[in-house]
C-alpha cells in the first residue's frame, strides 16, 4: 500500500490540518502517517491557541515514521516557525523523500496568522526547493510571489515569480477570485496548465486548502502524473464541499468521504 506522510498542525476538530490530510489519505486508498508541528486549540470559528512543538521533536517524528513505515510522498501544512521549517527541510533532504507537496499555509481560514515573516523567509528559501509542487491560494501567492494578484494573468505572472524559487512546479488555486468559475493554474516545466471548474457555494469551506494538497500528494504516492493529480484533487474538493458536514458554526467541515478511491 502506498504510504504518505503529513507534516503539520493538529486541529482540535474543525476538518483542517491534520485530520483533513489523514482522512483525505483515507479515502484515497493511501496510509496515512504524520509528524505534528503544532497543537492548536481550533474549530469552525477561529483559533484560540497554539503551541508549538519543539523543532528536534518534528524531526524525530519524521525520522521515527520513515524509518519504519516507508513513504511515497510528502505534505506539509502549518509549519508554525522559521526553526520548524528549517527543520524538516533538513529531514526531508537528508532522507531523500519524494513527492513533496507544499501547502504554504499563512493564515486560517477563520484569519488567523499562522506564519510569521521569519518563517515565510525561511520557506521561500529553504524548503520550496524540495517540493514537487507548491500549492498556494491568492493570498499566499501573493506573499511568495510579492505582488497582487487580481486576474488570471496575474496568477501566471506569480506563478513564474514562484517558479524562480525552483519548486519542481506551482499550482495557484483561484478561489479569491470573483466569478461562477474557479479556474486553478499550474506551472510545470515552462509550460501552463488551466484547471476550470464551477464554484460551489455554501459554508463547507473549513480544511479546503489543507484537503486539495493532501489529494495531490496521495495521488503521486500512487504513481499518478502530477496533470492528473491536481485536476483530481480539484474534482475530489469540489465533490466535498457539496454535502459538507452540517457541523459548527463557522466555516463547515468537508465531506472526505465523499467518495472512496
Amino acid at each position: 500500500m502506498p504510504t504518505a506522510l503529513t507534516i503539520a498542525g493538529s486541529d482540535s476538530g474543525a476538518g483542517a490540518g491534520i485530520q483533513a490530510d489523514l482522512k483525505t489519505f483515507a479515502a484515497h486508498g493511501v496510509y496515512g502517517t504524520s509528524a505534528i508541528t503544532a497543537l492548536t486549540a481550533q474549530n469552525t470559528v477561529g483559533v484560540s491557541a497554539i503551541h508549538v512543538v519543539p523543532d528536534d521533536i518534528v524531526a524525530a517524528q519524521i525520522e521515527a515514521v520513515v524509518s519504519d513505515l516507508g513513504c511515497d510522498a510528502v505534505k506539509t501544512g502549518m509549519l508554525a516557525n522559521s526553526t520548524i521549517v528549517e527543520a524538516v527541510a533538513a529531514a526531508i533532504e537528508s532522507m531523500e523523500l519524494p513527492n513533496l507537496v507544499v501547502d504554504p499555509v499563512m493564515v486560517a481560514k477563520s484569519g488567523d496568522h499562522l506564519l510569521d515573516d521569519e518563517a515565510i523567509h525561511a520557506l521561500r528559501w529553504t524548503l520550496l526547493r524540495l517540493a514537487r509542487v507548491v500549492t498556494p491560494n491568492i493570498p499566499e501567492a501573493e506573499v511568495l510571489a510579492k505582488m497582487t494578484v487580481r486576474t488570471r494573468d496575474d496568477m501566471r505572472e506569480a506563478a513564474r515569480r514562484i517558479a524562480m524559487l525552483k519548486p519542481g512546479a506551482v499550482v495557484i488555486k483561484g478561489g479569491h477570485l470573483p466569478g461562477p468559475e474557479i479556474v486553478d493554474v499550474l506551472l510545470e516545466h515552462g509550460e501552463f496548465t488551466e484547471f476550470t471548474g464551477p464554484r460551489v457555494e455554501g459554508p463547507n469551506t473549513h480544511g479546503t486548502g489543507c484537503t486539495f494538497a493532501a489529494a495531490i500528494a496521495a495521488q503521486l504516492a500512487k504513481g499518478v502524473t502530477l496533470k492528473d493529480a491536481v485536476r483530481l484533487a480539484k474534482e475530489y474538493v469540489a465533490g466535498a464541499m457539496r454535502p459538507g458536514i452540517p457541523l459548527g458554526k463557522g466555516n463547515r467541515p468537508l465531506d472526505h468521504f465523499w467518495k472512496l478511491y
